[in-house]
């Protein structure tokens, strides 16, 4: 999206493109990047092409006319040369590593950041952080999880086969926020149990303690509170 909306201009700038082309992309452009408000009953969370744009755009900007604050956030990155900084973050950086390194306080309040914490202990919501010098780095680390594709799959292991026993294997599960497995837990042992034809068993442990086994066993699922 970037580049399309950088390459196009420039092309618009040298006269290759006409009046009409560009009114005809910038409105296609402009609903691609749109970024509803979260009180918008169509909200459904952030719009990655809308803040990808922003981010480039923002490298960009950083690099040409730093201010103060990008001074202090990015020494490395104000007033270099911003098309040598877009490459290198292009080719070094996945999704969540990018938004660690190159999300700036200015994006954040443009999108008008914050972070709600959902504990299940407690019965109100938590506004933990918001665009201010306070929550910044809360803001990054919150957001970049969203997006680390290693944090939205379940912690399960091998733990142990019995292989002098019963031939039962045990996977153990760890929770992260306290968060359940999908329902599709049971097809998923159903399938194991038919790939290793005997008893499998899923031990799901939160902060060092046992909350719950389930068991594929001959007889069917069963599920264990402890």
């Amino acid at each position: 999206t970037f580049w399309h909306y950088t390459l196009l201009n420039r092309l618009y700038d040298k006269g290759l493109v006409s009046d009409g082309f560009m009114l005809e992309f910038l409105q296609s452009h402009t609903a691609v990047v749109y970024q509803p408000s979260f009180d918008k009953p169509y909200y459904r969370g952030i719009n990655p092409y809308a803040l990808g744009f922003a981010m480039f755009c923002d490298i960009k900007r950083i690099c040409q006319h730093p201010t103060q604050e990008d001074k202090y956030w990015f020494p490395d990155m104000a007033g270099k040369d911003w098309l040598t900084t877009v490459k290198f973050a292009m080719q070094n950086f996945k999704d969540e590593s990018f938004i660690q390194q190159f999300l700036s306080p200015k994006i954040m309040r443009d999108f008008r950041m914050f972070s709600v914490l959902d504990d299940h202990k407690k019965d109100a919501l938590h506004i933990s952080a918001i665009h201010d010098d306070s929550g910044f780095r809360q803001l990054r680390q919150a957001l970049s999880q969203q997006y680390n594709l290693s944090m939205n799959e379940p912690n399960i292991q091998v733990w142990s086969v019995n292989l002098r026993g019963d031939r039962s294997i045990s996977l153990r599960h760890v929770r992260e926020k306290s968060r359940p497995l999908a329902d599709s837990s049971s097809a998923v042992l159903r399938h194991l149990h038919f790939l290793w034809k005997f008893d499998v068993h899923l031990e799901c442990w939160e902060d060092n303690r046992l909350v719950e086994t389930h068991s594929f066993t001959q007889q069917g699922i069963s599920i264990k509170k402890h």
